[in-house]
């Protein structure tokens, strides 16, 4: 493969770049790491798809509850499989990256956890997303979850519709001042 600036020409650097929050020295960084993931099909073409099991395998996103639900958000792959290429995965660390912006990192947050992706974070999101948090469907009784659910509700829930919107969620996320370390990949 060679050197990995040999992979991208300058002007390929440079989108990259404008796209992302990454130097292009970073972005270089990107995909050695990328690359290190499944080397052999990496080698053998730098547009490989790379399966979600193996990119749940990095260290940063093993132990993320959230694993498979980062890696479909960020697929483009049609059959929403969650496979990555290098152009998935490098947006996933730039939105993950310590430049990126509160409302880029809520917006990605929310579709991260929109796990019936209708736009919208419902009960049984919430509920998707608590067993995640606590690693079991059964940390909490039925009416533990319950009260749990309807206290997001009544904190968040402006408009009283029993879901939430992004807006919202947003306006909740503003409030966290752990949200921005939390949502967040250090390469």
């Amino acid at each position: 493969m060679g050197g990995s600036q040999s992979v991208f020409s300058d002007d390929e650097l440079q989108e990259y770049s404008d796209l992302t929050f990454f130097s292009k020295k970073e972005i270089l960084h990107v995909f050695k790491r990328f690359a290190e993931v499944d080397p052999d099909a990496v080698n053998q073409d730098r547009f490989a798809r790379i399966p979600l099991e193996k990119v749940c395998q990095i260290p940063e996103l093993k132990v993320n509850p959230f694993n498979d639900r980062i890696c479909k958000v960020f697929s483009t792959a049609l059959n929403g499989d969650g496979s990555l290429m290098f152009e998935d995965f490098l947006d996933m660390m730039s939105a993950f990256s310590d430049l990126a912006p509160r409302n880029v990192k809520a917006e990605w947050a929310f579709k991260i956890y929109d796990f019936n992706g209708d736009d919208l974070l419902d009960s049984d999101d919430l509920q998707n997303v608590v067993n995640r948090l606590t690693g079991s469907d059964d940390n909490l009784t039925e009416e533990e979850m319950d009260q749990l659910i309807n206290n997001v509700m009544i904190e968040a829930d402006l408009d009283d519709d029993n879901q939430l919107s992004f807006a919202e969620f947003e306006h909740v996320i503003s409030k966290c001042p752990d949200f921005m370390n939390s949502f967040r990949i250090r390469l």
